[in-house]
């Protein structure tokens, strides 16, 4: 496979921005609709989309894992590259969604967080909109 050339961070997170909004998308329609979703489907909507774009071989960590008051809960992780995680993404629940690509050159990250109630689902805290370099 040929890798596709380096563009500059801003254009990567770009795709993570897009690929984290399919994700909120993805979980904020099956809740709002009542139809089940587990994690693994998140992470194959994410993942998918990451790999249309020349970047899957990049993306080298599930999507996002549920979160508790100790960050990572045992609830569903949005996950279909380690395991696939059947686990029903249920209401009281948090998760996060934080697609990442790795290049050699630089890595690029995005993360947000939901919380999921009966009938909704919504996006917590200040969404990233700019590439923020540590």
């Amino acid at each position: 496979m040929c890798r596709p050339a380096v563009r500059p961070a801003t254009g990567n997170l770009r795709d993570l921005k897009e690929a984290r909004e399919l994700g909120v998308v993805t979980v904020r329609s099956a809740v709002c609709s009542g139809r089940k979703i587990a994690g693994w489907e998140v992470d194959r909507v994410v993942r998918d989309f990451i790999s249309r774009n020349g970047y899957g071989e990049y993306f080298i960590h599930r999507t996002g894992h549920s979160i508790g008051s100790s960050i990572h809960a045992n609830g569903a992780n949005m996950d279909d590259l380690e395991i696939k995680d059947e686990r029903e993404i249920i209401p009281s629940t948090c998760l996060s969604l934080e697609p990442g690509i790795y290049l050699p050159e630089f890595g690029v990250r995005s993360e947000l967080n939901m919380l999921v109630r009966a009938g909704s689902a919504e996006v917590t805290g200040r969404i990233q909109t700019e590439l923020v370099i540590i």
